[in-house]
């Protein structure tokens, strides 16, 4: 699915954009799905770290680890 949007860019970027791209919508398209993707990874990164701090979590993980190896075959 896309929407049409009115953008205003600057003279110097959109001669960035016309020399990068013939199709100016795909470009900038492309440039925005990169933009989401590095924020959401980073956004998973920052959340994977908050975990490793958490001494709540890490204390519930070693539980379950101690569980994990109990000795109850598969």
């Amino acid at each position: 699915m896309s929407a049409k949007v009115s953008i205003t860019l600057d003279e110097e970027v959109l001669e960035f954009v016309d020399r990068s791209s013939k199709n100016r919508s795909q470009f900038i398209n492309e440039i925005l799905s990169q933009a989401k993707k590095n924020q959401l990874l980073k956004e998973l990164a920052d959340a994977y770290t908050e975990l490793a701090n958490n001494p709540e979590y890490q204390a519930e993980t070693k539980l379950w680890d101690v569980t994990v190896g109990d000795g109850i075959d598969a």
